[in-house]
């Protein structure tokens, strides 16, 4: 246990029955904009090792405590019920530094940045938005949020505050694929993107020669919408090979 570092729990937010975020008080923990921490708890008696971790991406901007995550409970899963079961002053454990590349410096620039996330996938973006690099690299910023379920529109608030900080350079659009909802459009990013009402909405384009995309969440997701945009002429960007799309797989 000598690799974890000891942080506290600060706050516990259910937002839905399976969707809830985590305050973790770690000041040794530091991380930049996109990345992803490890939690974990001890291991149950008798297993291989000492600790029991998972992946979780920061929601909270560098230079604001505590550190947040936004998760999924998992029906029978090891970790993730143990995690929406504790409060305010249990002990988490972290490793003491970040991974990750689903940051805005692996982002070449371009006229317009579109972040698509389903699900707990926004967390990262509301980490990388709360920061001053986006906003001195792009003209605009478009974050689409995708739910199941109108319920499921968590963060309102940290939302809010970007738009009123960036007021002019920055659209949000929710998407809720299986209801109705005031002001959301219904359906699948990949769908959305295809007959043009993505765009239409927020009022800029996805091509090439004008935006970069940054994609969050289902696995399902990211594949199928690398797909349209490919047939766009947008392709996955690699170092050595500069491109228009960047992943992050969740589940």
């Amino acid at each position: 246990m000598s690799t974890w570092v000891e942080g506290r729990v600060a706050f516990v937010r259910h937002w839905t029955e399976s969707l809830f975020s985590l305050g973790v008080l770690a000041g040794e923990v530091t991380f930049a904009a996109g990345q992803f921490a490890r939690l974990a708890l001890p291991a149950p008696a008798g297993a291989k090792e000492p600790m029991l971790g998972r992946p979780y991406s920061f929601v909270n901007p560098p230079h604001r405590s505590p550190h947040e995550f936004y998760a999924a409970e998992v029906r029978d899963g090891p970790l993730s019920p143990r995690l929406a079961r504790l409060r305010a002053g249990d002990s988490i454990w972290l490793l003491p530094r970040a991974n990750g590349f689903f940051t805005i410096d692996e982002v070449p620039p371009a006229e317009s940045l579109w972040a698509l996330a389903t699900g707990t996938g926004i967390g990262p973006f509301l980490s990388i938005l709360r920061t001053d690099a986006p906003w001195e690299t792009f003209s605009r910023v478009v974050l689409v949020q995708a739910v199941r379920y109108a319920r499921e529109l968590a963060y309102a608030d940290a939302i809010a505050e970007i738009a009123h900080t960036h007021p002019g350079a920055f659209t949000h659009v929710p998407i809720v694929s299986r209801e109705d909802h005031p002001g959301a459009l219904r359906g699948r990013i990949p769908a959305l993107i295809d007959d043009g009402r993505l765009e239409a909405r927020a009022g800029a384009p996805i091509a090439p020669d004008y935006a970069q995309a940054m994609l969050c969440g289902n696995p399902q997701m990211v594949d199928d919408a690398q797909q349209t945009l490919a047939r766009r002429g947008m392709r996955r960007h690699r170092r050595r090979e500069p491109g228009h799309v960047h992943v992050e797989a969740y589940w």
